[in-house]
């Protein structure tokens, strides 16, 4: 329902809202005073959406007041630049306050436009509205919904039932795995691998914030590959691959996941290996990489030249011939049976 509080956009408001539209703002905070809905702040863009974030909009907002903030993305839909709606609403202000607000929150996205906000959040603290409760938000929207305990023991009983562990390859998936949202300097740092600005990225996950970051990015060279693969611990790797094939100079990128067995606990070996296609999925689509092999490894010891170079270009294997039926003995023929007509074994019978 439009205008429950009566609290409208004035013209001030509505072209300020159409130059945001066109692109001219990064952010817009908005406020009811007096009745009547103001653009209290508004920022241009100084770099790319993620970098911005935090230091626009952390600024913003009161711990005791509540408003409203408009962030606009890098992205673009048919109506032009997407949106995130902010509605932040401290538990410190007052009930009256957060009423009107909450009143006042269709308003306020009727009139800016309902198609240019990609999405919608609510907010009570900080950590919900910064750069990382985003990308939880966005996790969280991707993910399955929760299963009710009947379909939790059905899922539990198919996991038994079924093989595992199985190979990046397979397009077989018993589970849709889990997203963890990727740190933004693990991010930064697949973005310089597909630039090949550098040749090695290697990510963990951190088990207790529960997202995916960092661990290593040191030059390395297809010698130097084997000492980068943990021997206590599972990993993502991304090796920029150098080598010719055919007479062409080739650099691709490989995907490795190394799971050193059981020297791991239970927990990492499920969440490594239910985090993994999340990951690729998002690196593929989002960061749009294209990584040439999946390779799964128990140890480094496995990473040899001719290892990687079979993986990324396996042998085609030739065609095999159809089955020969054997000849019989030779100068043996089993006996001659002779199907007569029925005309002929009428005369027989006569």
């Amino acid at each position: 329902m439009s205008h429950q509080t009566g609290i409208q956009a004035s013209e001030e408001v509505r072209e300020t809202f159409a130059k945001a539209r066109n692109g001219k703002y990064r952010v817009l905070k908005l406020d009811i005073e007096d009745e009547q809905l103001t653009v209290s702040c508004f920022e241009k863009p100084a770099d790319s959406w993620d970098k911005d974030y935090d230091s626009f909009i952390l600024p913003l907002l009161d711990d005791k007041h509540p408003c409203y903030i408009l962030y606009r993305l890098d992205s673009q839909n048919a109506q032009g630049y997407e949106w995130v709606f902010i509605a932040w609403s401290p538990d410190y202000s007052h009930v009256r306050q957060k009423m009107l607000y909450a009143a006042t929150r269709a308003t306020v996205k009727k009139e800016f436009g309902g198609g240019h906000i990609k999405e919608e959040i609510f907010a009570t603290a900080k950590d919900d509205v910064s750069l990382s409760g985003y990308q939880k938000f966005l996790a969280c929207q991707s993910s399955p919904a929760p299963l009710t305990t009947a379909e939790e023991e059905l899922r539990q009983i198919k996991i038994k039932e079924t093989q595992t562990e199985i190979g990046v390859d397979t397009k077989h998936q018993t589970l849709q795995g889990i997203a963890f949202p990727i740190e933004q300097a693990a991010f930064q740092a697949l973005e310089k691998l597909k630039s090949k600005t550098i040749n090695y990225v290697q990510l963990e996950i951190d088990f207790t914030n529960e997202t995916i970051v960092l661990a290593d990015t040191t030059n390395t060279d297809l010698k130097e590959l084997p000492k980068r693969i943990p021997k206590d611990a599972a990993r993502y790797h991304f090796f920029l691959y150098k080598h010719s094939h055919e007479g062409d100079y080739l650099e691709s990128i490989v995907f490795l996941y190394s799971m050193p067995g059981y020297t791991c606990s239970i927990r990492e070996r499920m969440l490594y290996s239910s985090c993994k296609n999340p990951l690729l999925h998002v690196i593929e689509n989002r960061l749009l990489m294209e990584i040439v092999k999946k390779i799964e490894i128990d140890n480094g010891d496995e990473l040899t030249a001719a290892f990687l170079y079979e993986e990324v270009h396996p042998k085609q294997h030739a065609h095999k011939q159809n089955f020969a039926k054997p000849k019989g003995p030779a100068g043996k023929r089993g006996i001659r049976r002779l199907i007569k007509g029925s005309a002929e074994a009428e005369k027989v019978n006569d």
